[in-house]
């Protein structure tokens, strides 16, 4: 295999005897297939615009699998590139075509995930650092404390309002919008049950999540956070859907699923995402919610 690098040192960071195969690039990082041996890592190497969301996704992915509920790359290392950047590397993992089960062992998972014990202690809705949601800066202190007030106060400012802070120059009728869903939040959190804050991926749409030929669910790229769990929910709801038989496996394990309001309102939050990474449709989509919570 021929040893190929856009990122200066990172043959010099992952150590001798690796061979490196691009894959590709994203927005914000290089990624690569290196063997050594019978190991085979899966490796993104950025600069340092995108080290901080490889540093991210690493702790993301250890926070999930220190829960051992559910599936994800195993972390073989995260280091620093000489000059600014970062290297991260981890398991990689062979997918297979989702077989008829995998909704159901899915749900499952997700349900036992999202019913284990709160990793922050005490137990707050937030996490333990700032970290991102694709590219956009993700905050999530101060954390709150895991009552509706709390709930309230963590989804008004540091999801809705953060978002609304970041929109374009131009988006005035979509911050106003956002602004009346905001003072709403009481009444539109008024019904269901009192959000509890569990340990979530935080950004799983479709394309975050498989199957390994053994038929085991696995997620990764994550945004983790302590938050309602029914906010991942809608998140899987908003591109697409979850597979067949997931639901019914959620509820059995004692998931409960949204409303169609309060999908609505957390589907929000990664639709006004959307209008600041690539606007266009996404805007006009946000406004509509937006108008129709507020």
């Amino acid at each position: 295999m021929e040893v190929i690098e856009s990122q200066p040192g990172l043959s010099t960071v992952l150590g001798d005897g690796w061979e490196l195969v691009p894959l590709g690039a994203s927005g914000f990082c290089d990624t690569w297939q290196a063997r050594r041996g019978r190991l085979i890592l899966f490796v993104k190497s950025a600069g340092e615009a995108g080290a901080g969301m490889l540093r991210a996704e690493a702790d993301g992915l250890r926070a999930l699998a220190a829960t051992g509920c559910i599936r994800v790359p195993a972390v073989d290392s995260l280091r620093d590139l000489p000059g600014g950047g970062a290297v991260l590397a981890i398991e990689w993992l062979d997918f297979a075509r989702p077989d008829a089960g995998f909704g159901r062992r899915f749900g499952h998972a997700l349900a036992a995930l999202h019913a284990h014990p709160s990793p922050l202690e005490p137990p707050s809705f937030g996490w333990r650092v700032d970290n991102y949601i694709g590219a956009t800066p993700q905050r999530n202190a101060p954390l709150q404390p895991p009552s509706h007030a709390g709930w309230l106060a963590f989804y008004g400012r540091c999801r809705l309002g953060c978002m609304r802070d970041r929109l374009p120059t131009g988006s005035a009728r979509l911050r106003d919008a956002v602004d009346a869903v905001i003072d709403k939040l009481p009444a539109l959190l008024a019904e269901g049950p009192m959000p509890r804050p569990a340990l979530i991926h935080g950004d799983l749409w479709q394309g975050n999540w498989d199957m390994l030929g053994d038929g085991t669910p696995v997620i990764f790229d994550p945004a983790v956070s302590c938050a309602d769990p029914q906010a991942e929910l809608a998140m899987m709801e908003l591109f697409g859907s979850p597979p067949e038989g997931f639901r019914e496996a959620y509820l059995e394990a004692g998931g409960s699923w949204p409303s169609p309001r309060r999908l609505a309102l957390y589907q929000l939050y990664h639709l006004l995402n959307h209008a600041i990474l690539f606007g266009g449709g996404y805007t006009g989509q946000a406004l509509r919610v937006a108008q129709t919570l507020g």
